[in-house]
């Protein structure tokens, strides 16, 4: 089992108040899925989203990766785990101005104590394998809004991580950006990958495999997808 939590949750002390923003979820997800984590502002989607990408510690309950235990882990530990197993891609895409896309994508590789030239090699092969192979040497305002995110897939991707998280990766993407780049996850996944998608948008949901719903810090419904929107439903994907 790649991914398994049991009675995980999180409080957060707020003044005299406490928010409990997770109580009690238990969850498992097997290598290769294709995960959904939805829910309405408020539901705990982000405290989980941000527990199973190592960001956060839980206040109680147990959270195993790839048959490590990290719900009792520090900070630095945390850290090490994150930038061995887990790729991230946020809405914003959280590119550096200044560096170029195989800069951007090579960053990952400096924490994994990769030589220089390795880096740039496993960058220029990953930005290749994302369809940005013409682009290596542009940075993130000489890209398309679509651009920058394939740039954002490529650096989850490059260190080979366990699992991709994506939180909203499509939020600030048109509809026709938005497919190609569900159209990208989706490749991904077949090549062989876990994918944890974290959205509040229902046609987004739809692409994965399995939908997880939460509401008020607890897990709603846990269903296979009977629907799946893939590819083939899409118009066609170009780099965009």
């Amino acid at each position: 089992m790649l991914i398994s939590i049991k009675d995980l949750n999180k409080t957060y002390i707020m003044g005299a108040e406490k928010v409990e923003a997770l109580k009690s979820v238990t969850l498992e997800i097997e290598k290769n899925e294709y995960v959904a984590l939805m829910g309405p502002s408020g539901s705990g989607k982000s405290t989980l989203m941000n527990l199973v990408g190592c960001l956060d510690s839980p206040t109680g309950g147990e959270y195993w990766l790839n048959g490590i235990e990290v719900s009792t882990m520090d900070d630095g530990e945390l850290a090490e785990v994150r930038n061995k197993q887990i790729g991230f891609v946020f809405q914003t895409f959280n590119l550096l101005p200044r560096l170029s896309a195989l800069e951007n994508v090579a960053l990952p590789l400096v924490y994994a104590g990769f030589g220089k030239e390795e880096r740039l090699e496993k960058a220029r092969k990953t930005l290749e394998a994302v369809g940005l192979g013409d682009r290596v040497m542009h940075k993130p305002n000489e890209l398309s809004g679509g651009q920058r995110q394939r740039v954002a897939v490529a650096r989850a991707l490059v260190n080979d991580p366990a699992i991709i998280l994506a939180d909203e990766p499509t939020g600030n993407l048109d509809t026709k950006t938005s497919y190609e780049i569900m159209g990208l996850f989706e490749q991904i996944h077949k090549a062989g990958n876990t994918i944890i998608l974290v959205t509040h948008e229902q046609d987004i949901a739809m692409h994965a495999h399995r939908i997880v719903r939460l509401r008020d810090g607890l897990i709603e419904s846990d269903q296979l997808n009977g629907q799946i929107v893939s590819m083939a439903d899409m118009p066609s994907i170009s780099a965009g």
